[in-house]
């Protein structure tokens, strides 16, 4: 049975060097759903403007709107798209793929963004965070990464997940922000098959001055 298509376009206001932003992208790519991408001007605080505070008064992006649905939050958009169109393959439905997933879903809200991606803020956008820790919290959860994938293809098992999805905008960026790959091939190795899949969409850097996440 074919997964369902949304009758219009899916609209993703987001900002381009933002890897919250880029993993909703990636998993419309994955998916194979037609949107339309409304790149936000943080710098000029567009995301603190009434009318997109209306569409999430934390005034942070991504943002989708689907139809009549519009929503914010990184993972609880990439569980939304999951639910709605697909069949089941990037959200698994028995209870123990599904809390593995969750774990990932928590890493990308906690260690990941306070590791990898808040590395990268310090660098590329000159956030006021301890750099040092923020680059021990990254090869500390590299080190458990590497191990954990290198009895594995993907973030769970032999096939993608939304897991994934979440794990790989700022692990595959963790370099920007001073922390190297190098020493984790079995993260590298993750990277690059997440990189083969059809509808694969690259985090591309741009030179903009970009604020926020």
């Amino acid at each position: 049975m074919a997964s369902p298509k949304p009758a219009q376009p899916i609209k993703l206001y987001r900002a381009e060097l933002s890897g919250h932003s880029h993993r909703v992208q990636l998993f419309l790519g994955l998916l194979g759903l037609p949107c339309t991408l409304i790149d936000v001007d943080l710098a000029h605080g567009a995301h603190k403007r009434r009318n997109f505070l209306a569409k999430n008064p934390l005034g942070q992006v991504p943002v989708i709107e689907d139809g009549d649905v519009c929503l914010y939050d990184s993972n609880a958009i990439l569980i939304y798209l999951a639910k709605k169109y697909d069949d089941g393959h990037w959200l698994p439905a028995d209870p123990a793929s599904a809390a593995r997933v969750q774990q990932w879903l928590s890493l990308a809200a906690g260690q990941i963004v306070n590791g990898p991606a808040a590395a990268r803020m310090v660098t590329i956008f000159g956030a006021p965070i301890d750099h040092e820790k923020a680059k021990g919290v990254a090869n500390h959860l590299l080190a458990v990464l590497d191990a954990r994938l290198a009895h594995r293809d993907f973030a769970i098992g032999d096939k993608p997940t939304i897991a994934d999805v979440a794990g790989y905008s700022y692990i595959a960026k963790a370099p920007e922000g001073g922390v190297s790959l190098e020493p984790y091939p079995s993260v590298r190795a993750w990277l690059k098959r997440i990189e083969s899949l059809p509808g694969f969409v690259p985090f591309k850097a741009t030179k903009a001055g970009l604020l926020g996440i």
